[in-house]
């Protein structure tokens, strides 16, 4: 009897945790969405970083939105380090650098607890914000952390304030960004070196071996108990931990999703940021320790809520002992500053209590809750754990298309940096290590800087006698006609814009008349999936290449990159948004194309011109989410105002100015549309 009872309860187990799992793909990913939001921000960062030369600064997105997690409310993290500075571990390791042309740092642990270090500027550096954030100690310039965070916080955005080692702040869109300006050494530390030999199981030795290849960084924050606390650095290991949760199956993601779904909607809701003792990161380093340790034998969609259980006891292991160990060094207890006394008892109680009522507390959690209900009212309920059953092929399309697009921020301001761009996408084009999401990103990223290069040569070549201008305008003309093959449809606009600057209004119409049937088609992929018809999606390009559904049903927001000038009406705009650190501007589609023809139609047809205003007007005033976002209406009300100046009708832009300032800022237009307002008023 006791043998089938026990039988049962496995069964109930097994089943309950591929109900969870099943939730957990809906909410945090199948394994092939995971797999494309990495590659698509890898191969972002990858180009990003080859064209930058020596002397600029390398970027690279780390945390949750990197390893491919897209919760609600999570923010970004980036983390900046200049090319010509490095850290050394001992002064041996200068021989491989050339220090006429590189900075070299020394590492200085002596008086540093496990996992911080101070460091010693070796020669002066070329940059006033790394020299003024020096101190002398013994004769020495150290680089005081303290210092370096204050002076980077300014420097980053102007509304940006500290927070532990970062700058941080709220986006337009309310999404929140950490922004880390760190230092990084080309080697691995000795007081990591016990992590490469308990590396036997897990992960993989050609892994290991890139990780450590890799080296790591210096972030700015200290120990909170150590002596030095303002002057010290933190060893962090990001590269390495994102390298370690590609290296998880879906599984063990999904679990580690689960803990911080554990922590964010079950242990710490309600709590201020203050009583938050437990972070995501504790929790990343438990599945570390658990995995690596080869506790469980099976990490599968049967055993997944067995896999969270070790996880969970392990960090109730560690509360009970007021130790947590950190992945790479475990003699730094992460621990140490926060969960000690009253508050390590009192958290233990906490999760001694949860641990009592067993796997029950999970549905308290808002987004496995039904799944598991689901299972406990239908317990002889079969459930297909298949992944590809979960996700449509439209909404996955539409999924890579708005990951692409969030990916789309490399500088093609300039010639330079648009060669670079080429030249370094032209090198990995052809790499057999790329995958079919990178491949598309790579295409996207080729139309944007034929974009740039073409308005940027018009911008440099205008003042030029008849002949060289003709041949610079047949070349723009030539890419804006390629970007059109490997971009989306909307890229279009480009051209209508190009050709508008150079007064071919009959040209101009052609193509915008052209996006404006494009647009027209139910099949659009825009804005929000909610407004995409699946099944006339699937009809129209379902089963064809990426390259054709980008070319043929993928519509975006038009980016004006503020130091290039597309249209002269839009000058201030840009010039607002480039005096508050903004790099460009983002319109919707259909407002781009109605201010298009309309500028078009003003010399030609002021009547058409009339009644395409009116088209705008009902847009801006009426529009519920389906073409246009919270984030658009500033620019899209300012816009609209623009064009019912230059037709005369002042009173009306007067409003629409007053109505673009009362709009969330997110293209920072205010001090343009404050100047317009006035004109408008005295007009």
């Amino acid at each position: 009897m006791d043998s089938l009872r026990t039988s049962s309860i496995k069964t109930a187990l097994q089943h309950m945790s591929e109900a969870v799992f099943i939730g957990l793909c809906v909410k945090l990913g199948t394994s092939q969405q995971v797999a494309m939001r990495r590659d698509v921000v890898d191969i972002r960062d990858m180009v990003g970083n080859q064209m930058k030369t020596s002397d600029e600064e390398s970027r690279m997105w780390s945390g949750s939105y990197k390893e491919g997690f897209r919760l609600k409310g999570s923010d970004i993290d980036v983390m900046s380090w200049a090319n010509n500075h490095r850290v050394i571990w001992e002064l041996s390791q200068s021989q491989y650098y050339n220090t006429h042309r590189q900075t070299l740092i020394l590492c200085d642990c002596s008086d540093s607890p496990p996992g911080f270090t101070m460091l010693y500027l070796l020669s002066p550096s070329m940059y006033q914000v790394i020299q003024g954030a020096c101190v002398r100690m013994n004769n020495r310039l150290y680089i005081s952390s303290s210092e370096s965070r204050k002076i980077q916080c300014s420097a980053i955005l102007p509304d940006s304030i500290p927070h532990g080692p970062c700058a941080t702040g709220v986006l337009p869109g309310r999404t929140e960004y950490d922004f880390a300006h760190c230092f990084a050494s080309d080697f691995w530390p000795p007081s990591a070196s016990s992590w490469i030999d308990r590396c036997h199981s897990w992960p993989q030795l050609y892994i290991v071996d890139d990780i450590v290849k890799k080296g790591c960084h210096f972030v700015a924050i200290g120990h909170k108990l150590g002596r030095l606390e303002d002057h010290e650095w933190r060893i962090s290991f990001s590269f390495a931990e994102h390298k370690l949760v590609c290296a998880m199956n879906h599984c063990q993601f999904l679990t580690y999703g689960l803990l911080k779904l554990f922590l964010t909607e079950i242990f710490n809701i309600g709590l201020s940021a203050g009583d938050k003792l437990l972070c995501s990161y504790h929790m990343k380093t438990a599945i570390f320790w658990v995995i690596q340790q080869n506790t469980l034998q099976h990490w599968c969609p049967q055993t997944l809520l067995e896999c969270f259980w070790v996880c969970f006891k392990q960090v109730l292991k560690w509360v009970y002992e007021g130790v947590c160990p950190n992945f790479f060094i475990p003699q730094n207890n992460m621990f140490l500053n926060k969960v000690h006394g009253e508050a390590q008892h009192q958290l233990s109680i906490r999760l001694y209590g949860l641990y009592e009522k067993g796997l029950t507390f999970l549905l308290h959690s808002p987004s496995i809750r039904s799944y598991i209900i689901n299972v406990l009212h239908n317990p002889h309920l079969s459930i297909c754990t298949n992944e590809h059953t979960l996700i449509s092929e439209t909404k996955f399309d539409f999924e890579l298309f708005q990951e692409i697009y969030l990916c789309d921020t490399l500088d093609t301001s300039s010639i330079q940096t648009c060669m670079r761009c080429l030249y370094t996408i032209e090198q990995m084009i052809d790499s057999p290590l790329l995958t079919q999401y990178q491949v598309i990103m790579l295409q996207k990223l080729t139309a944007n800087v034929l974009q740039s290069t073409a308005f940027i040569l018009y911008m440099e070549t205008y003042t030029y006698k008849n002949k060289l201008r003709y041949r610079a305008d047949k070349i723009s003309c030539h890419m804006l006609k390629l970007t059109a093959k490997f971009g989306c449809f909307t890229d279009m606009m480009y051209m209508a814009m190009y050709y508008y600057k150079t007064r071919r209004y009959m040209q101009a119409l052609s193509i915008i008349e052209m996006i404006e049937l494009k647009l027209a088609q139910p099949y659009v992929m825009y804005r929000s999936y909610s407004y995409v018809y699946t099944e006339m999606c699937s009809e129209a390009v379902g089963g064809q290449s990426w390259s054709t559904k980008m070319r043929q049903a993928v519509a975006w927001n038009i980016k004006l990159i503020n130091r290039i000038h597309y249209i002269s009406e839009l000058i201030p705009e840009q010039q607002s948004a480039q005096q508050n650190n903004w790099p460009a501007l983002y319109v919707p589609p259909f407002v781009t194309l109605y201010m298009l023809e309309i500028f078009c139609y003003r010399h030609i047809d002021t009547t058409r011109a009339q009644t395409v205003l009116n088209d705008l007007q009902t847009l801006v005033h009426y529009d519920q989410g389906q073409f246009m976002d919270s984030g658009d209406r500033d620019i899209s009300w300012q816009i609209l105002g623009i064009c019912q100046q230059v037709t005369g009708n002042l009173q009306a832009a007067l409003y629409s100015y007053q109505q673009s300032l009362r709009q969330e800022p997110y293209n920072r237009i205010q001090t343009a549309t404050e100047m317009r307002g006035k004109e408008a008023s005295l007009s």
